[in-house]
Order: C-alpha cells, then sequence, then structure tokens
C-alpha cells in the first residue's frame, strides 16, 4: 500500500468519536411546565410559613387553629415538607441529573403524590360546578358549625393543589417515556402473546388481586351510600354538615377505591389484555391504590388529633372504612409492583 492509499483510507474514515457532551436541557414546554409547577407551591408554603411563625391569616375567630397545639405544628411542618418536595420532584424530571436518581426514589414519592393530588383533581372541579349549579354550601354553614379556615384558604390551596397536579402529570410522561420507555410489560417466562406482551402474574398476585378488588367494591359501597345522602355511621355532626359538595368528594374516594380493585385484577391477567388494555389497567391501578392508600392514612393519621370543627371525633364506621381504604390501597399496590417488576428492558 503506498503513502498515498494510506492517506486515501484515513481520509474516507470517520472521526473518532470525541468525549461525550452534556445531556440536553428539557425543552421550552417543560421549562414553562417546571416554572408553573414550581409558581403553584407558594401559595400553600407561604400559609403553611406563616402559621408557623405565629400568624392567623385566614384563620377565623374561635377556631381551633388559632391556639395551635403540638398536633397542628406538628402537622404544619410536615405537610410544608411534603409541598416543598414539590419542588425538588419537579427538578429531578426536568434536570439532566434526574436521569440518575434510583428508579424507587423517584416512583415512591411520585406514586403518593399522584395518590393525594388526583382526587382533589378529580374532585374539585366538581365541588365548583355543583356551586355554580346553586346546589353547593360550605359545610361548616350547612351544619352551623363554626369554619376552622376561611373559605378563601381552600380555594386558593386547592387551585394550587390542582396546577401542580396537572403540571407534575404533564412533566412526568415526557421523562417516564424517555427512561422506561423500552420496557415491556408482563411477566417473564409466563409465555408472550401474539401481541409481544407477556402472560398472567403468578396465582398469589392474583389472591392479592381478588382481595383489593373484594375490599375495594366495601369501600366505594360505603361511600357511594354517604355520598348519597346516607347518615348511617356518620355521627350527628358529619351527618349534619353533608352537602352537594362533600357528596362529590366523599364519591371521588369511592371511584378511586374502585379503581384500584379494578386495576389490579386486571394487571394480574397479564397479556391476556393486549398491550393498550395493559397501560389502561396500570393507570387504573397506579391513581386508585396511590389515591386509595394516601387518603386513607391521611385520614386515620388526622382521626388522632383533635377536631377542627368542634364536632365529635371519627366513629367505628368511619375507621374501619379508612382501614379499608388502607388495605385497598396496599393490596392493589402490591400487585402494581410485581407487575413493574415484571418489565424488562428490550
Amino acid at each position: 500500500m503506498t503513502t498515498r492509499d494510506v492517506h486515501a483510507t484515513y481520509a474516507t474514515q470517520p472521526p473518532a468519536p470525541g468525549p461525550p457532551g452534556p445531556a440536553p436541557g428539557p425543552g421550552t414546554g417543560r421549562r414553562v411546565l417546571r416554572a408553573v409547577a414550581i409558581a403553584a407551591t407558594v401559595p400553600y408554603l407561604a400559609l403553611k410559613t406563616a402559621w408557623l411563625a405565629g400568624s392567623q391569616i385566614g384563620i377565623p375567630a374561635g377556631s381551633a387553629l388559632s391556639e395551635p397545639g403540638l398536633f397542628f405544628t406538628a402537622a404544619n411542618s410536615v405537610t410544608l415538607a411534603m409541598d416543598a418536595c414539590v419542588i425538588l420532584l419537579v427538578l429531578v424530571l426536568t434536570r439532566p441529573w434526574g436521569m440518575r436518581i434510583p428508579s424507587w426514589l423517584l416512583t415512591v414519592p411520585v406514586f403518593f403524590a399522584t395518590g393525594l393530588l388526583a382526587p382533589i383533581l378529580l374532585g374539585y372541579p366538581g365541588q365548583l360546578l355543583v356551586r355554580l349549579l346553586g346546589l353547593g354550601a360550605e359545610p361548616a354553614a350547612a351544619s352551623g358549625q363554626r369554619p376552622f379556615l376561611e373559605p378563601w384558604v381552600f380555594h386558593v390551596v386547592y387551585i394550587g393543589f390542582t396546577v401542580q397536579g396537572l403540571a407534575l402529570a404533564a412533566l412526568f410522561v415526557p421523562y417516564a417515556r424517555e427512561r422506561w420507555g423500552r420496557r415491556r410489560l408482563g411477566v417473564p417466562g409466563a409465555g408472550i402473546s401474539p401481541d409481544g406482551v407477556r402472560g398472567r402474574l403468578p396465582s398469589p398476585t392474583g389472591v392479592a388481586a381478588a382481595a383489593a378488588a373484594a375490599a375495594g367494591l366495601a369501600v366505594a359501597a360505603v361511600h357511594a351510600y354517604w355520598a348519597f345522602g346516607g347518615t348511617a355511621g356518620l355521627g350527628a355532626g358529619r351527618a349534619a354538615a353533608y352537602s352537594a359538595e362533600t357528596g362529590v368528594a366523599t364519591a371521588v374516594h369511592g371511584v378511586c377505591a374502585l379503581a384500584a380493585g379494578a386495576g389490579a385484577v386486571l394487571l394480574a391477567r397479564g397479556g391476556r389484555l393486549g398491550v393498550r388494555g395493559q397501560r389502561w389497567a396500570l393507570g387504573a391501578a397506579w391513581l386508585g391504590s396511590g389515591a386509595t392508600l394516601s387518603w386513607g392514612a391521611w385520614v386515620l393519621i388526622a382521626a388522632l388529633g383533635p377536631e377542627l370543627d368542634g364536632g365529635e371525633g371519627a366513629g367505628a364506621a368511619l375507621l374501619l372504612t379508612y382501614a379499608g381504604q388502607v388495605i385497598t390501597g396496599l393490596l392493589s399496590a402490591a400487585v402494581l409492583i410485581r407487575f413493574l417488576s415484571a418489565a424488562r428492558v428490550e
């Protein structure tokens, strides 16, 4: 080979790759969503900070919150930290280093954030619609009990939560597609259906799914009864506080319990659903189990504290219903975890 041939060979070869450049940042749309999500946390964080500092803003005279004890201080501190975590979560979903976060360290807070925000996203617009139609009333006004917060506080907080939930969902979807988009759904070793989705989950998981469906159906039935005006098991104070708006919120929790049970059963069927069916089942199980578990645990913990409106504490029926929500959410979440752990990269 002549010197000319050698130079010709090297001239036709592609240049050696250089060191990898920095990962591309988020596009304009995701940067806007990031800013919107962070801005939506400001009202809640400001209120909680003010209350911890001793301010009475938004707290009417005579409210139990006007003289906060250790329980309220701890609750305000915890919820302040929870909403502050939304800012960290938004950064994880939009910064290059967020792709290196361990999966469980991201999915666990996303799961509970989804669970806490989803009923608000579903229920708050329904409550506004009921009020616009002239069918709603403030629960405290309906029962004659003194309110523990001014009405405007709920609207400011729930609007902020609604914006946070929508922005987080819009940010998480592209993040998940980029990070886990090449994972195949289903169960290894269970056979592959013609559409490429693997088969049903093992029988112990199917038993857990059936138990989740049964518990979810029972919880949903109780919530439906209360949503449409039933009073048994509520106590006199809560029964008097019923309004169409509280009925909407109660119905949403019943729907979430149904979704948790149905999603678990459908996921346990595996590849029989096909790809699209499994995605719908995954969404139902994720939203349903997250909402049912998160809110069930939250109201159980809240039941241990003093009543904010001065009414009676939660009775046995309420506590059993809350416990049923927790059980439904745990069982459905167990099926969900088993399903997601069966996914593999193609």
